[in-house]
This record gives structure tokens, C-alpha cells and sequence, in this order.
């Protein structure tokens, strides 16, 4: 089935039309449909696979309906998410696919000012793209409104519990209407999750993508075996044998982001960090570099690049394991999205083969192991840049020692 073939507006089949969106992926084609008919929905798909698209469209359409039909005012849509970042996405897909309808999306979010955001309030929009921080704010002080919201739509949701955001969840049902539909979109499932879920969603249609391989089979995915303080060298090695591709590197905090970039930058690597430390508009200016390709490595912490969709990124390194198992698959999602293929190798010390052990039992399946012979570990490391710069710095302290030597002699 094709796009043009649904009953959607023509406006928005303009608009994937332009992005040369010609048939749906397995999760559009099984959630459009109940969106569309104001059913609510739970749906479990792995990331990468066209969630976003998945529910904008059937609500762009229904909002755009509803508004030629002359419903009132106000927002009308709700899509909570987690992180900063996430949100910018998500509205930035809201405006493309909405962009020749009269439907008017905007995203409110923490780190930056808020009165740009109250003023674009008060002018009136349908869809509300929001963090819990900044939206509980502004609704808590009446620049948020949300008694004639139709539509909650919780994107991402199992991050949102690891972050703790499961009372402002909780929170957010007191200030929308009881009658409404409500969409809960998310790429893994457990007992919490489920349980929140049928709290949340009425006689929902349950739909679940691929979920006996979290993972998207157009991802080749390895680990191998490094100990911790040689990772620098194997993170070098990789990218300068793949100088053209776009490679995110994933750490476990902000600080080791920091180290990993400046370690890189002893050894004429350009890399660039992206975790909660930056301020709003620096994380959105390298994230929009790499996005177009004039940053070729990122790297990034679980919080900051969770749920974001980056075009043509062709490796992605676990050069910390993932302390939750659901992060793997979050994190090597980042590459192989949509049709495309993706590379995503883990490096895995000795301390965290016990990390490596409960990512496979989550999986169900071993991950493919990738040897790296004795000759090749020491030489990896050997023809690293930075051993070349600490031999040449030995050698000029042995040279000035010698010197140093000479002239005592000659007094």
C-alpha cells in the first residue's frame, strides 16, 4: 500500500510526496489506520523505524479536519517527551509533513529562555511538542493550557521512566480531559511500562514491530575486546581508517565525554561532545553540524542523543557499555535507520563483561564477537599518534638530560 492510496489530506501527501515518502514502514502502516479513527494505541516498535512519521501524520490530518470543520481554538495535541533534543526532532517533523495545512505546531523545552516561548503560546497553536520541566512550569503559571486537548501522545516512553519522569506523567492527567485519545509509543516494554501503560490508554490496539529481534536486522553489530585504558587508541584507529563516514561514539557521562574528545584532540582527531553540561544552543549547533556532515564524529551520552534521528551515520561505538540493557539497542539504533545500513561495535573491558552478559540476555542471543589478535592490539596501540608524540617527548627529555649532562662536564 502506498501513501497516496490512504485517506489522508491531499496537503499532506504533498508534503511526502517532497520527501519522496512513497509507502509506509511496518509501524505506519499498522498505527495510521487506528490513529486515524481516533482509537488509542500502544505500540512497541525498535528505534529507527518511522515512529514520529507514524503518529504526525493521522493527527496532522485529523487536526487539519477538525479546524476546516471550525473547531475552537487551543491546543489540541500533547506529545511528551523526554530529552531537549527529542523534541526539536519531533516538531521539526510536525512542521514538514504540516507545512500546507493549517495546522500549527510548536515545541516548548528547558535551557532556554522562555519568553520567545510564552510569546509563540499566546498566539495559539494545535500541537504542543514538550519536555515535563518547562511544560509544568509554563501550565503551572496559565501560559499552558490544556483543557481542550483531544490527544496525548508519550513518545519514547521507557526513557522517560529511566529518567524518573513517571509523576510528572502521573501529573500531566490532571490537567487534560478525561475524554481523550491518547497514544503511547515506545521501544522497548517491561512490567513498569506495561503497567503505566494500561493506566494511561482505553481498550488500546496493541501493536508490536519486530520484537523477537530488538535489534534491526540492516544493523551489523559486534563487540570486541578492549581493556579500558587502551579504547582511546581502537576509537582513533577506527576513525582514521574511516575518515568520510559519520561515527557517533557513545560514553557513559559527561566527564568521560570531555576526555574522550580531548584524548582525540592530542591525536589531530576532530571530535565534538553533545551531553546535559552544554548549554541548549550549543548542543542544537553541533548537533545540526553532524547532522549535515561537516562534524564527522560526535560523541554523546545516553541522555543527549536518545531518540534522535540523524541521516547516514555509519558507525556507532559503544565506547562505554550501556548500564541499561534497553540502551544498546537505543544506541546502536542510531545507525541503519529506515533502509539503510549501519555498523555499531561495543567496546568491552574486562570490568564490564558482566554488562556484556545481561545486554545478550536481554537480546535473547549472543552478540557477534570481533578478535583482535596480540600482534594487532599492540600494534594498534604502537602506531597510535599519541604513543608517536609521548616517544618523541622521551626522546627530547633524554636529548636535554644529555645536554644537561655535557655542560656539568665541561665546568
Amino acid at each position: 500500500m502506498k501513501f497516496e492510496d490512504y485517506s489522508i489530506s491531499s496537503e499532506i501527501k504533498k508534503s511526502l510526496s517532497k520527501l519522496n515518502f512513497r509507502r509506509p514502514t511496518d509501524i505506519q502502516f499498522k498505527s495510521i489506520p487506528p490513529i486515524l479513527k481516533g482509537e488509542d494505541v500502544l505500540a512497541i516498535a525498535q528505534t529507527g523505524t518511522g515512529k514520529t512519521a507514524a503518529f504526525a501524520i493521522p493527527i496532522i490530518h485529523n487536526l487539519h479536519v477538525r479546524k476546516i470543520k471550525g473547531r475552537g481554538d487551543g491546543i489540541k495535541c500533547v506529545v511528551m517527551v523526554p530529552t531537549r533534543e527529542l523534541a526539536i526532532q519531533i516538531f521539526e517533523v510536525f512542521e514538514t509533513l504540516g507545512k500546507h495545512t493549517n495546522v500549527k505546531s510548536f515545541s516548548v523545552f528547558g535551557g532556554v529562555e522562555e519568553g520567545p516561548q510564552i510569546a509563540k503560546l499566546e498566539k495559539g497553536i494545535d500541537v504542543l511538542i514538550a519536555t515535563p520541566g518547562r511544560m509544568f512550569d509554563l501550565a503551572s503559571r496559565g501560559f499552558i493550557k490544556l483543557h481542550r486537548t483531544e490527544i496525548l501522545v508519550l513518545d519514547e516512553a521507557d526513557h522517560m521512566l529511566d529518567l524518573g519522569f513517571i509523576k510528572d506523567i502521573r501529573d500531566l492527567m490532571t490537567y487534560l480531559p478525561k475524554k481523550r485519545q491518547t497514544l503511547f509509543f515506545s521501544a522497548t516494554i517491561n512490567e513498569t511500562i506495561k503497567k503505566l501503560a494500561y493506566s494511561l490508554v482505553r481498550n488500546a490496539i496493541r501493536i508490536q514491530v519486530s520484537p523477537k529481534n530488538p535489534v534491526a536486522r540492516n544493523i551489523d553489530h559486534s563487540v570486541t575486546f578492549i581493556e579500558m585504558d587502551d579504547k582511546r587508541f581502537f576509537l582513533e584507529r577506527l576513525i582514521n581508517e574511516n575518515k568520510e563516514s559519520k561515527i557517533l561514539v557513545f560514553v557513559r557521562t559527561k566527564v568521560r565525554a570531555e576526555r574522550v574528545v580531548k584524548a582525540m584532540e592530542r591525536v589531530g582527531v576532530e571530535a565534538f561532545a553533545i551531553h546535559g553540561g552544554k548549554e541548549q544552543t550549543e548542543r542544537k549547533k553541533v548537533l545540526d553540524l553532524f547532522r549535515k556532515g561537516e562534524i564527522k564524529v560526535l560523541i554523546a551520552t545516553d541522555v543527549s542523543a536518545r531518540g534522535i534521528d540523524i541521516p547516514n551515520v555509519e558507525y556507532v561505538v559503544n565506547y562505554d557499555m550501556p548500564e541499561l540493557s534497553e540502551n544498546y539497542v537505543h544506541r546502536v539504533g542510531r545507525t541503519g535507520r529506515g533502509k539503510e545500513k549501519g555498523q555499531a561495535v561495543s567496546f568491552c573491558s574486562k570490568e564490564e563483561k558482566e554488562i556484556l552478559a545481561e545486554i545478550e540476555e536481554f537480546l535473547g542471543k549472543p552478540i557477534k564477537r570481533l578478535s583482535i589478535d596480540k600482534d594487532d592490539y599492540s600494534q594498534t596501540i604502537d602506531f597510535s599518534a599519541e604513543s608517536s608524540a609521548d616517544w618523541k617527548t622521551l626522546m627530547k627529555e633524554h636529548d636535554e638530560s644529555l645536554s644537561k649532562v655535557r655542560k656539568r662536564k665541561k665546568k
